[in-house]
């Protein structure tokens, strides 16, 4: 029976006055209640990571992201994506809480998390979400560009990006192998500018911006409005030591709790002393020697037989051992073997005969002067090792260390010769890897392959994963069989932790050789 009016009105007045009778018991309980509920502890204390490399402002902005995975050292930090690398899940809802993918295959549509801030109080919106991606000019951006139609933005909460046709890989390149997928505030970019968000940045991550001193060091304080959690540690100070000696020094006196890339007889040494730790994380970045001249009919380096010589005469066996205590995988591929459609290649063989037999075919009997061997500084004692076994089977090249920012930007200038020691640790899966260096095009692409650029087309737009797969293996063989690299390892970084830490994080995100996610990070007093 459906109440009358007047039992409506009842019912009403009734529920009235019962609230209004207990409303002072109910608020003193509910006061009592929430007095008894455990706080969320402040955050406390300080961390120091001692960085191998000289860290550069265009680290700070995602919109510059290079197709390597250095600027994420820093981005995980002051900065948050739609969805990213987290422990137990290579592409996990952050910014975005979920998404969905329109059934024939033409559109992605994101609801973002509601009342998710930027360091500024500023709310995220899709507005940020589409600006972002807009302003993005780092790692395959004209590729993205090219496939989506529109970006549209219904409501501050719905992103829904048009494609121009069907892409499998959108969603790799949107939040793995790229920093298009990492959101920056609009509001904020458009009132200082492009070098006023560098100087002064603002994101969305556990960490916001304090400062930075060129060439010593950068510091970050917790954001306590941090959606995900509030970070355990109060401020984290990335301290710029490039000397490994001096870093494991430091690591050793207690000046730095988390030093990055120790090797050799500094990693023994690290091993032997008290209450430090060495932690090896085998990432997703492959080394390898690069002939960027090898389309130069003039240059040594078009003839395979050359190229091929090269890879013969590398010890990576000794090497792996001397440098990285055999904690580095030996590889015959640039694309990284934890890649989705990664191909097995032969293994590499040291056969320094069979190398000087390929010389001397080639016309080089008594060897060559090569020119520069240009390298990041960071691994130059790495490259000190393929520098002198070229140099037994005749091939004569100088070392040329440079920054890690300078050495990238020259690389994807196409300013480098002779040979380049190159390596990439970005997300992503082996068709991101070939666009970004194989492929015509690529950002570190100095020539390809018809054949080559012919497969990457193809397996772009074909949604059957099994025979995308048979494509992409297909591409791998090809840049193996035609010597365009000589790879050396898929690289295990060594690193230090010192005695207050808890939590270090390394390990936590698969495929990720720094510490992260930092919001995870403890004090061992704090643990």
């Amino acid at each position: 029976m459906r109440p009358s009016r007047r039992d409506h009105s009842d019912l009403n007045s009734r529920s009235v006055r019962v609230t209004r009778r207990e409303m002072l018991y109910l608020t003193t309980l509910g006061a009592l209640s929430a007095s008894t509920k455990p706080a969320k502890a402040a955050p406390e204390g300080r961390i120091t990571i001692g960085s191998h490399v000289s860290l550069a402002s265009i680290w700070f902005d995602p919109a510059e992201t290079a197709g390597i995975i250095t600027p994420f050292m820093l981005m995980y930090a002051m900065h948050d994506a739609m969805a990213k690398a987290m422990p137990g899940n290579p592409i996990a809802p952050c910014l975005a809480e979920s998404w969905s993918m329109a059934a024939d295959g033409l559109s992605y549509t994101f609801m973002l998390r509601p009342i998710v801030r930027f360091h500024n109080g500023e709310p995220v919106t899709a507005e940020d979400v589409k600006f972002s991606f807009e302003r993005y000019r780092g790692a395959s951006h004209q590729l993205m560009k090219d496939r989506v139609a529109t970006v549209e933005t219904p409501d501050p909460l719905h992103v829904r990006f048009r494609l121009k046709a069907p892409w499998p890989d959108f969603l790799t390149f949107y939040t793995s192998a790229s920093g298009a997928g990492w959101i920056v505030p609009k509001k904020y970019v458009e009132q200082v500018g492009e070098t006023g968000f560098k100087k002064a940045p603002i994101g969305a991550g556990p960490y916001k911006f304090v400062s930075f001193t060129p060439g010593v060091e950068l510091a970050c304080e917790a954001f306590e409005g941090y959606w995900r959690k509030v970070p355990a540690i109060k401020r984290i100070v990335f301290k710029v030591i490039p000397d490994e000696a001096t870093r494991l020094a430091a690591l050793q006196r207690g000046e730095i709790d988390i030093a990055y890339s120790i090797r050799g007889e500094l990693a023994e040494e690290l091993k032997r002393t008290p209450g430090l730790t060495i932690k090896a994380a085998v990432g997703s970045a492959p080394f390898w020697l690069y002939f960027p001249e090898q389309w130069d009919l003039k240059s040594p380096w078009h003839d395979q037989r050359v190229r091929q010589a090269v890879s013969l005469a590398i010890d990576r066996k000794t090497m792996n051992e001397a440098l990285t205590l055999g904690h580095s995988h030996l590889t015959g591929s640039i694309f990284p073997e934890n890649f989705d459609f990664y191909w097995q290649p032969p293994e590499p063989q040291y056969d320094p005969a069979r190398a000087k037999t390929l010389l001397t075919d080639a016309g080089f009997p008594n060897g060559f002067d090569a020119g520069d061997y240009s390298c990041d500084a960071s691994y130059a004692n790495m490259g000190e090792v393929p520098l002198n076994n070229l140099k037994e089977v005749g091939i004569r090249v100088q070392l040329r260390p440079l920054e890690r920012a300078a050495f990238f930007s020259a690389y994807s200038e196409k300013k480098l010769k002779n040979i380049v020691q190159g390596a990439s640790g970005a997300f992503g899966n082996a068709a991101t890897r070939a666009e970004a260096f194989v492929v015509k095009g690529g950002t570190y692409a100095y020539g390809s392959y018809p054949d080559i650029d012919a497969l990457f087309s193809e397996q772009e737009s074909e949604m059957d994963s099994a025979k995308r797969a048979a494509l992409l293996h297909r591409l791998q063989q090809l840049v193996h069989e035609k010597n365009i690299f000589a790879p050396i390892w898929q690289n295990a970084l060594l690193s230090g932790v010192g005695r207050r830490v808890g939590q270090s994080g390394f390990g936590l995100i698969k495929g990720f050789p720094y510490t992260a996610p930092y919001e995870d990070l403890t004090l061992k007093d704090r643990a």
